[in-house]
């Protein structure tokens, strides 16, 4: 059987896309062999290795209090600590092993000492999906073997790296589209469009090494921490997905191979 891998780009709150794009598989009958992810990927990565239904991930994000965890503190001074995510993820991810998992699961992060890339594949999973997602400026770095790491997206925000070697079947899912506009309002909203406009020009190039990209039209306009927004990404990625799945041979043709 074809080993097929699946990889999640970063995108803080849209990495709810994640769990609807995966839902919309898991409905088609396609499974995966590997999974990797960035950040808010590696977090909707972890819920699926771990056996959680997708959209069992969606409930928890909007039930539990993960959502107040990684949204910014209005007018705080300093910066947010991810670990405080630390019991909440326990409670889902028990075994707090990589290797553990259902499904092998490979997690981008940042070494911010050392200034280089790294992919977690085995050790503490919650250590390394906290590093992994944790923006800098805006939470403090993870400590890791007295080392700082800080979100996976600063180098890689579209990990297909890990999977090219191990898969036969490559699908990708990014959470980052961006709309044409014909005009920028605000100062904001310059550097947030420029920063993913960098971001997607990485995965662009790397695109071309998937078999199948799931990118969600103008998903790149809902704000990283707009928590509101939850359901509504998760609905239209989902929505996204099984339009593709229908009307794309490949994966009719893997879903009937897998069935």
């Amino acid at each position: 059987m074809a080993k097929v891998g699946i990889v999640l780009s970063g995108g803080g709150i849209r990495g709810i896309a994640h769990l609807g794009v995966l839902k919309a598989f898991v409905n088609a009958g396609i499974t995966f062999s590997h999974i990797s992810g960035t950040s808010a990927g590696s977090i909707a990565g972890a819920f699926y290795a771990a056996g959680i239904d997708p959209e069992e991930g969606l409930n928890i994000f909007i039930k539990s209090k993960l959502l107040r965890f990684i949204r910014p503190a209005v007018g705080s001074l300093g910066l947010i600590n991810m670990e405080y995510t630390s019991g909440l993820l326990k409670e889902y991810f028990p075994d707090d092993r990589i290797e553990k998992l259902k499904i092998p699961l490979t997690i981008a992060a940042t070494n911010f000492s050392e200034g280089k890339l790294v992919y977690f594949n085995k050790g503490p999973l919650i250590k390394a999906i906290q590093a992994s997602s944790c923006i800098p400026g805006i939470f403090k770095p993870i400590i890791i073997d007295d080392q700082m790491y800080v979100d996976g997206g600063v180098l890689n925000n579209f990990p297909i790296e890990p999977l090219l070697t191990t898969c036969d079947f490559i699908i990708g899912s990014s959470c980052n589209h961006l709309k044409t506009v014909d005009k920028i309002t605000n100062f904001k909203a310059l550097v947030v469009r420029s920063v993913m406009m960098s971001i997607n020009k990485d995965m662009e190039q790397k695109a071309a090494f998937c078999n199948i990209l799931i990118e969600p039209k103008g998903m790149g306009e809902y704000s990283t921490f707009d928590t509101k927004k939850a359901e509504t990404i998760y609905w239209l990625a989902y929505e996204e997905t099984l339009k593709t799945i229908k009307g794309n041979p490949l994966l009719k043709s893997l879903s009937e191979k897998q069935a």
